[in-house]
């Protein structure tokens, strides 16, 4: 395996001189060269830092990101995991990835269906009798976030600070949660629309634990986390530390200048199936890596996890998967985290033979929530080359994965 690691107090020989030449990032007017077909251009390791560079001048702590591109790895670390005592944040350690628990939840799911314990278009309530409002709510439905379930952290986070210190040490059941959405009418009828919704992945940790008469943690831990060694992993609910080292998060208050909130300690029982995984780059390097190329689900599972619905004009999801098209032409999978004080990009190439996990320790700042979208550019697109506008086209991202009806400037 080849190494190359580059950030602050990290960087190496002729990496680093490049890096303190290279100006702060900011988003390229530029076009990128399309990659030859079934070639992926080389991973642009300085625009990349640059990217990490960005999101800490617009009020991020610590950022930094990880590229395992088929055997050579770059790491790239800027800022601090710990405001504290000033500990510099690396790519070794752990975090809570949020969201990207549903493409675990998912996962386990269509191994059922691969083990002819469930029906992708079989009402909910059939395997969990009453739970929806809808006998035409499938589990196909919740996976791709066509239920129409109301999400619940709209009003739960509704007001960041005070939302999240209400929360932070409560134990919810998954009953709990589910009422909490029933209180409101469904967004839209079943299957008509794509409308994320924290709901549909609590149903889906219903559904696992109905299914297997076993904890989510036990069917993570068996089915994903051990089989492909990823030692960084945990499912910890409702504990409310991060074992070994970690960065802490830091999350944004609603106030402008207010100071930033330290949200590492929580239940995370708010999310649980929908995003209380703890993990790590590399792991999640390679959980979506080894998903692609089918060593999680067979040929079939892996198909009808990449059926797209549309979201916008440059991304897609599947079930409990995002399709994200760059500017490049080149279409990456994965999935996006929000939990209070982490986001995370964590996404793989169609081949899974190079893929990138992003984190920056904040939250509630919607800038810094695009920027880190940018670290898919460089890590896939390469360096750009020429001068016309191409980079800044995707749709700026106005909401995240909690309290995805509430948008964030």
């Amino acid at each position: 395996m080849v190494s190359a690691r580059v950030g602050t107090g990290t960087a190496l020989s002729a990496v680093l001189l490049s890096l303190m030449a290279a100006p702060a990032y900011a988003a390229p007017t530029t076009t990128v060269a399309p990659a030859t077909a079934g070639e992926l251009p080389a991973p642009d390791v300085a625009g990349l830092d640059g990217v990490l560079r960005t999101a800490l001048s617009q009020g991020a702590p610590g950022a930094m990101a990880r590229i395992d591109d088929n055997g050579t790895v770059y790491t790239v670390a800027e800022g601090v995991a710990d405001r504290a005592t000033g500990r510099g944040i690396a790519t070794k350690d752990r975090f809570r990835a949020g969201s990207v628990t549903k493409s675990f939840s998912a996962v386990v799911l269509l191994q059922l269906v691969d083990e002819g314990k469930l029906n992708l278009d079989t009402s909910v309530n059939t395997y969990l009798p009453g739970l929806l409002p809808d006998d035409r709510i499938t589990v196909r439905h919740v996976l791709s976030h066509r239920s129409g379930l109301y999400d619940y952290t709209n009003d739960m986070f509704a007001q960041t600070v005070p939302g999240f210190e209400s929360v932070r040490n409560k134990v919810f059941t998954y009953q709990e949660l589910v009422d909490l959405s029933l209180d409101k009418p469904l967004n839209n009828a079943p299957g008509a629309a794509y409308s994320y919704s924290n709901t549909n992945f609590v149903v889906a940790g219903m559904l696992i634990e109905k299914l297997t008469g076993h904890s989510v943690r036990t069917e993570y831990e068996n089915r994903i986390i051990k089989p492909l060694k990823m030692t960084d992993t945990f499912y910890v609910h409702p504990g409310t530390a991060i074992p070994g080292r970690h960065a802490n998060g830091y999350l944004t208050p609603d106030e402008a200048g207010a100071a930033l909130v330290d949200s590492t300690e929580q239940t995370v029982s708010w999310a649980q199936s929908a995003g209380a995984m703890i993990s790590s780059t590399r792991d999640l390097d390679t959980f979506f890596s080894s998903l692609v190329r089918g060593k999680l689900l067979s040929a079939a599972q892996l198909a009808q996890m990449e059926q797209w619905t549309t979201v916008n004009s440059t991304q897609g999801y599947g079930l409990g998967l995002r399709r994200r098209d760059l500017s490049c032409g080149i279409s990456v999978y994965g999935h996006t985290g929000t939990v209070q004080g982490y986001y995370t990009y964590a996404f793989t190439s169609k081949d899974g033979k190079r893929s990138i996990t992003a984190l920056a320790n904040t939250s509630n700042n919607g800038t810094v929530l695009n920027t880190l979208a940018q670290t898919l550019e460089s890590a896939f697109c390469g360096k750009p080359t020429a001068s016309v506008a191409a980079r800044s086209t995707a749709p700026v991202e106005r909401h995240e994965d909690i309290a995805p009806g509430i948008v964030k400037d």
